[in-house]
């Protein structure tokens, strides 16, 4: 199982090198540490936790896009924007049989290549395995991918679709959104779609959001 490091209120986490740290982490005598319970983020420029309320944990059935990290002899392991990677084994992606030791598995997928997949197995200890197995899983190409607090992805959608048919219409972009809160964008007007979503998470809690994403989009 490959887990992202959680970290507790108050924990040491590093010490300050110049990166920027995000306001969820702060510095001390030299040294960065965490301000809330959450998944640790680090990367060459940024010190970052993103806290576990807002933080996708992986249910059976649910549909997300996913990002190929890392491709391995029997399958490939997936950043699905959770603290716990997800697996997609071989037996999910191809129809017949394939000699591991003799196959590139880069072939099918190699590493940052970006799809759309179906989570199908959530053990107790967090073991997530993933499945391209089914008529709406594939790989997206040509696109970029947004990242959102997951538990926006309903008013992203909105009631029966109303508000990602509005974004498609208003963009003329394909928008593909994940429950794991990775929206793929394609196509189209896609600045002004990153625009609009990011307006709909931010203020996804105000009045008369509809009417503003529409007035956004006919504003160039």
């Amino acid at each position: 199982m490959k887990v992202r490091e959680i970290v507790l209120t108050g924990q040491y986490i590093c010490e300050e090198d110049g990166r920027k740290i995000s306001n969820t982490v702060y510095k001390e005598g030299g040294k960065v540490f965490s301000k809330v319970v959450g998944v640790l983020k680090i990367t060459d420029e940024e010190i970052n936790i993103i806290p576990l309320k807002y933080v996708y944990i992986p249910k059976v059935g649910d549909r997300v896009i996913g990002i190929i990290k890392e491709v391995e002899t029997s399958g490939w392991i997936v950043d699905i924007n959770s603290p716990y990677l997800a697996f997609l084994p071989l037996a999910e992606v191809a129809s017949s049989y394939v000699d591991v030791f003799r196959t590139d598995l880069s072939k099918f997928y190699n590493v940052n290549d970006i799809i759309y997949t179906k989570v199908i197995k959530v053990s107790e200890d967090k073991v997530i395995n993933i499945s391209m197995k089914d008529e709406e899983s594939r790989k997206l190409k040509d696109g970029v991918i947004v990242s959102i607090t997951p538990t926006k992805v309903a008013r992203v959608i909105g009631r029966g679709g109303s508000m990602i048919e509005t974004l498609k219409k208003g963009t003329k972009s394909e928008i593909i959104v994940g429950q794991n809160g990775y929206i793929f964008i394609s196509g189209g007007k896609v600045e002004k779609a990153i625009e609009a979503i990011l307006t709909i998470e931010r203020e996804s809690h105000l009045y008369g959001l509809t009417d503003k994403i529409k007035e956004l989009l006919k504003n160039e």
